[in-house]
């Protein structure tokens, strides 16, 4: 069968739901049409110029990445910067890309829980849950026989998005009142009478992102000459889903000891540590990518050693003075780790829908940074 983008989209999102995205973050669709027929996929961590060249070469369709090919809004599409050329070549070859950021670090299975399988982490839990408040619950109300236009902008403006479905909505059949002024213009009913409607009250979970598109799409298509509606603040249960991860080893280690296993377990050549080489540790988290955000929940934590990129001095002596202890694997290596697992992932998925997709990791990316 015939896979669509927007198919692929749909199963990235039970993947890898939108919803856990943090709110600064850029996720989705960052080049193409939802219409697209897509033949062909690789999984990469970023869309460089090397990379969609490459693409484009080997007539794939479509490119995921885990960073946003567009990050910070453009004020132009300039075809001379990187960027530019970039979406121009992903055009040209009708290459779709689409990325899956902080809601694949967050979501179960994702960058984090990767990463504390690798280095042999048991009994894990999320270092910072889900902040549940990007999350709410909007109740329209609908005359009958205008609820299904209503469901399909609904979803199509992304709204309805649970842990691991879309389209998920609730509704109920009651009565509503309304009696018109002698200014309205109303869809039924008289003017300064009375009138009892015959309605549907209809609940979608939307990411706090997008709510004022979604009640703007509303407005677009619902009949009322004022949309009723309601938002609440909602706390879904995930416990499962959030970023970093804690938990415990196998056996006690010197600092040293599983500085050496993560060396390994990643296929590195160095990391950098800060702390007492000979403290025992026990307890162990994570972060993927860059863990500064993440340090305060660390230092929180009962765990002995933190493992993340992108760490600096001065949390390096911070950490020390406590008696803790810091690992940097480095942005790229705490990351990368996740193409694969993504490709498998995916595939598996699409397969078992019944479509006809390709599905490739990108095993030529290579670190941008190297020690001499």
């Amino acid at each position: 069968m015939v896979a669509s983008l927007r198919n692929i989209m749909e199963v990235m999102e039970e993947i890898a739901p939108a919803s856990l995205a943090q709110d600064w973050d850029n996720i989705g669709l960052q080049v193409g049409h939802q219409d697209w027929q897509v033949g062909k996929i690789w999984v990469a961590l970023d869309a460089s110029d090397e990379i969609v060249a490459e693409a484009c070469r080997q007539g794939v369709s479509l490119l995921i990445t885990h960073h946003p090919l567009i990050f910070y809004p453009l004020a132009s599409v300039d075809l001379e910067t990187s960027t530019g050329k970039v979406i121009r070549a992903a055009l040209q070859k009708k290459l779709a890309i689409f990325c899956a950021h902080t809601n694949l670090d967050s979501a179960v299975g994702g960058v984090n829980d990767i990463l504390a399988e690798r280095i042999g982490l048991q009994d894990t839990t999320v270092l910072k849950p889900f902040s549940h408040t990007n999350l709410y619950k909007l109740v329209v109300f609908v005359p009958e026989g205008h609820e299904e236009k209503i469901l399909e902008a609904l979803f199509e403006s992304g709204a309805g998005i649970a842990e691991k479905y879309t389209h998920v909505s609730f509704r109920t059949k009651g009565t509503g009142t309304f009696r018109p002024g002698p200014t309205a213009k109303p869809f039924e009913g008289r003017l300064g009478e009375i009138s009892h409607s015959s309605e549907y009250r209809i609940e979608v979970l939307v990411p706090k992102r997008d709510l004022s598109e979604v009640i703007k799409s509303l407005e677009k298509v619902h009949p009322y000459e004022e949309m009723a509606y309601d938002v609440y603040a909602t706390s879904p249960e995930m416990p499962k889903a959030g970023l970093g991860r804690i938990g415990n080893l196998g056996k006690d280690l010197t600092l040293e000891a599983f500085a050496q296993r993560v060396k390994e377990a990643l296929g590195l050549d160095a990391v950098k540590a800060a702390g007492d080489s000979r403290q025992i540790i026990r307890r162990v988290a994570v972060c993927s990518g860059s863990g500064k955000g993440l340090l305060e929940d660390f230092l929180a934590s009962d765990a002995q050693v933190y493992v993340s990129g992108d760490l600096g001095y001065h949390d390096g002596r911070r950490v020390e003075a406590l008696g803790r202890a810091l690992i940097d694997i480095g942005h790229f290596a705490s990351e990368h780790i996740v193409v694969e697992s993504l490709a498998a992932g995916l595939k598996n998925a699409l397969s078992t829908r019944g479509y006809a997709v390709e599905v490739k990791a990108c095993a030529q990316e290579k670190d941008c940074f190297y020690y001499l």
